[in-house]
């Protein structure tokens, strides 16, 4: 199982010994970034909300055990700040977020509060430290005002959002543009912005996402539901998409000029439509009934999104080490072999070896 590995990797040398803020270290991609970054030999605190779903990743893991775990709310900014001036950061990601498109129809006022104030509070504490660190924020590729036209949208176009969690995103990237520009351009906090993909991988049971919800259908033995299997996505394994965020941090530490947005995506010709994704799902899983809608329901979710990442790949030395074929075996596999009894930290950490070359 797997493709030809290519693009750059993160250095232990630079994240050894390091402290780490890692907000979000609760959520899925927040710890897997917190194993990756422990295997690293980083320091990392953590600090985020409680676990959002049962089970959860961090739980499995047990993040909290080799982590500086704090359990807080970013949107108040009393614990935001004496953590920053506590720890004492060199490297800062930003993960923590409400995460999902359809929630933030039911919630958008929460969806604001913790994306765009979340991150002010964060950046506003760090500035008023003033220690020389590295940040890198995450958002999404959902930040660009979408007009489903059929190329890859590039760091430059515009930014919009038509759903709460995409305007929510694109938002924050106004707010890291704003801090950067009015407060730590002549300093040393060096501040960019990483907009990735649909990402998947093992250990995600957020609800509203395909791959999760495929494993509960199919481990329940009933159908999963597609709601729009015609829609285009930019998928990428979990993996690919940290790995450009430590990247992006590493040589944003070394070089002050890429304080900038960057993609970071699949190659452009392989974004697949949903029902490509399901059923490349469903042969990795070995079993799995599906009900495709024949008609569009509930709350507009775009059709058509494709991000260019040929920046990353110039400057910055990353592409895709996984194919979309590659990402979906190792997912499924993940989920079956879990289901099994194998531990997370285990699986975990065999993704990580796989990824990055060992076996």
């Amino acid at each position: 199982m797997g493709a030809p590995l290519s693009g750059r990797l993160p250095l232990r040398s630079t994240f050894a010994g390091k402290r780490v803020l890692l907000t979000g270290h609760t959520g899925f991609k927040g710890a897997w970034l917190a194993v990756w970054l422990r295997e690293l030999g980083a320091q990392v605190a953590g600090l985020g909300l409680a676990p959002s779903t049962f089970p959860s990743l961090f739980d499995l893991a047990h993040v909290a055990d080799s982590t500086d775990s704090h359990l807080a709310d970013l949107t108040d900014p009393s614990p935001v700040s004496a953590l920053v001036d506590s720890f004492k950061p060199d490297f800062v990601l930003h993960l923590a977020a409400q995460a999902l498109v359809r929630p933030s129809y039911a919630d958008p006022v929460r969806t604001f509060d913790t994306n765009v104030m979340g991150t002010a509070h964060l950046l506003d504490a760090l500035r008023r430290a003033g220690r020389p660190c590295t940040v890198v924020v995450v958002t999404s590729d959902k930040v660009y005002r979408n007009a489903e036209w059929s190329y890859p949208y590039r760091e430059d176009d515009t930014l919009g959002g038509h759903d709460p969690y995409s305007a929510s995103k694109a938002a924050t990237e106004l707010v890291v543009a704003s801090f950067r520009s009015s407060f730590l351009k002549a300093g040393d906090i060096r501040l960019a912005s990483a907009r990735a993909g649909n990402v998947i991988g093992g250990g995600d049971w957020s609800g509203e996402r395909l791959l999760p919800d495929a494993v509960r259908a199919w481990q329940a033995g009933t159908p999963l539901e597609v709601r729009r299997p015609r829609a285009l996505r930019p998928w990428q394994h979990v993996l690919d998409a940290l790995n450009g965020y430590l990247v992006l941090a590493e040589s944003l530490a070394a070089d002050a000029s890429l304080a900038e947005a960057w993609n970071f995506g699949p190659n452009t010709h392989r974004v697949a439509p949903v029902r490509e994704v399901v059923e490349l799902a469903r042969v990795a899983y070995g079993s799995g009934e599906v009900v495709y809608a024949t008609q569009e329901e509930g709350p507009h979710e775009a059709g058509l999104l494709m991000v260019e990442s040929a920046k990353a790949r110039d400057r910055l030395g990353v592409s895709p080490r996984w194919d979309l074929e590659t990402s979906i075996a190792r997912t499924m596999d993940w989920y079956r072999r879990q289901a099994s009894g194998v531990s997370a930290v285990e699986l975990c950490r065999a993704d990580l070896a796989a990824y990055q070359g060992a076996e």
